[in-house]
């Protein structure tokens, strides 16, 4: 059960989902929705922590323009593969170079468009939401826990087979898709 804070935040998060994805459609910025809020787009639990949208990486400065413009305010990276924006204390990831692959065309291109709060945006499909958080694990940032629940709420819309190709490098990945079938989440013998 969600405490009146988690609830506000949530809900604070659900109006700069909607903000974002207006003035990026409105400014003509090619986007997807990507991370949690692509997931609850797809079924999975309401995302609170932040809202992360993908971006080719010549797109960044005009969407950071279009997001400041509608009076959200930018906020320095140390990052080099992403650009923060904070819609009053709601944070704005414009990610594009995700686990150091850049974003291009072609991931756009896989974008379906969703209603999301109330707000048509395309919204990155399953494989690609899952295949980035796999290769965002590492040695220093590797919580299974986070991760899980929206493998469970997304199972039946991933090629797991190709998620298991897309990430075959990555040791991090192996270990939670092998997780993942120890737990009966998936089946296959594609690990």
């Amino acid at each position: 059960m969600q405490d009146a804070t988690g609830a506000e935040n949530a809900e604070g998060l659900r109006l700069t989902l909607k903000r974002t994805g207006s003035v990026l459609r409105e400014s003509g910025v090619p986007f997807a929705l990507a991370g949690g809020c692509a997931a609850y787009a797809r079924g999975a639990a309401m995302s609170t922590h932040d809202v992360d949208v993908v971006v080719r990486e010549e797109d960044v400065e005009a969407a950071v323009g279009a997001l400041v413009a509608a009076g959200m305010r930018p906020h320095e990276a140390p990052e080099n593969w992403l650009a923060k924006v904070y819609d009053g204390d709601q944070l704005i990831d414009l990610i594009f170079a995700p686990s150091g692959r850049p974003v291009d065309a072609a991931l756009l291109g896989r974008a379906e468009e969703l209603n999301v709060a109330a707000v048509l945006m395309p919204v990155l499909p399953a494989d690609d939401i899952i295949t980035m958080r796999l290769l965002a694990f590492t040695e220093t940032a590797c919580d299974f826990g986070a991760v899980l629940h929206v493998c469970r709420a997304l199972r039946e819309q991933v090629d797991w087979p190709g998620v298991a190709a897309r990430t075959a490098e990555s040791p991090y990945a192996y270990a939670f898709l092998t997780l993942l079938a120890r737990l009966g989440v998936i089946e296959g013998e594609f690990l």
